[in-house]
């Protein structure tokens, strides 16, 4: 049995499904992300002052930025995680759809720079709804489903490439200037990521159809059993991790100018790493938007700052594998302590 869902709310609404008491989910919840946060803010203050230019204009903006993909990623990822499944495709699914939408403009000249990030994020959400069907009717885990499309994904985009590249000059400069361009301040793909993570999070928090989500991570068979359509809400968290995926490989392409069949290779483990480490349980229902988007943070900040520490990178992977297992095992003593709470003021009020 898997915790309780983290962020449902106190109350619910006519007709769906009770919630658990709330109050120690909260707790365990906040802790778990001001703990991210606060790893986040020693990181950055800590390098800032071994090197101030780490927060320069041009820092912070390379900061902004590198979070943006990884973060857009985390927010997809950890939808699939919340129902109890796991989606290892989304760095081919990336790959698949930064490409398809460079090559669109190289087919089609004149094309609206909308038409062709709709088209990007279209890309994605075939791919998410593939994986959705197949997990939810043949009946096999989603870690077995996902590792094929992975490849399967990734050698259609080799496929497709046919070892070609998408340059900077083939696209159109409205598109480039997509990756480049800044609101108040905040480069516009970090912006883009920043709207995703609250978006996702306001529909989780608000709407039933979100909150059920953790109510199939917590206990398929009950949320079945409460009139819960398990099958498509499934189906949903996957679409909308592909669609994600796709608006990532949108946003690659845009920054970089220049893509090709190797975009997103390995980025699977790292968006897992995120969501994990802002602590969104792998065993479902547990965790928000909110904590795998700061997880991503942290990551590519660590990343960021390892270079000026002068140490190896080798140790980034190190790292990264430290703080997932202390992530783990975490998520599992909070577990244990909000389930004493629970049974102890169940024992109260006999």
């Amino acid at each position: 049995m898997t915790n309780a869902p983290a962020n449902a709310p106190d109350t619910s609404t006519a007709g769906a499904p009770p919630q658990p008491s709330g109050r120690p989910a909260r707790r365990q919840r906040q802790f778990r992300e001001l703990g991210v946060l606060l790893a986040v803010f020693v990181l950055i203050t800590a390098t800032w002052l071994h090197n101030p230019g780490f927060l320069s204009s041009q820092g912070v903006r390379d900061l902004f930025l590198g979070a943006t993909v990884l973060a857009v990623l985390a927010v997809g990822q950890a939808l699939v995680l919340i129902t109890r499944n796991v989606d290892l495709s989304v760095g081919s699914v990336m790959g698949l759809s930064a490409f398809g939408t460079g090559l669109l403009f190289v087919t089609f000249p004149g094309l609206p720079v909308p038409v062709a990030v709709l088209a990007g994020v279209g890309i994605g959400l075939v791919c998410g709804l593939v994986n959705g069907l197949l997990v939810t009717t043949v009946q096999v885990p989603a870690l077995v489903v996902t590792l094929g499309t992975l490849y399967a994904y990734r050698g259609l985009n080799h496929w497709w490439a046919d070892g070609g590249q998408v340059n900077a000059h083939d696209m159109p400069a409205a598109f480039l200037l997509l990756g480049r361009v800044s609101v108040l301040g905040v480069p516009l793909p970090a912006a883009v990521a920043i709207a995703v993570v609250a978006a996702v999070g306001f529909y989780l928090a608000h709407y039933r159809s979100g909150r059920e989500l953790y109510a199939i991570g917590s206990n398929a068979d009950a949320a079945r059993l409460s009139g819960i359509p398990a099958t498509r809400r499934v189906m949903l968290a996957f679409a909308a991790n592909g669609a994600l995926a796709g608006l990532a490989g949108v946003l690659f392409a845009a920054r970089y100018g220049t893509v090709d069949s190797t975009v997103g290779t390995g980025m699977e483990l790292q968006v897992v790493a995120a969501a994990v480490v802002g602590g969104v349980a792998i065993a479902g229902g547990v965790g928000t938007v909110y904590g795998a988007a700061l997880g991503a943070v942290l990551l590519t900040t660590i990343t960021a700052a390892l270079p000026i520490w002068r140490i190896d990178q080798f140790w980034h992977q190190a790292v990264v594998g430290a703080l997932i297992l202390a992530a783990i095992g975490l998520d599992r003593l909070l577990a244990l302590r909000t389930a004493r709470k629970l049974r102890g003021g169940g024992a109260r009020g006999a």
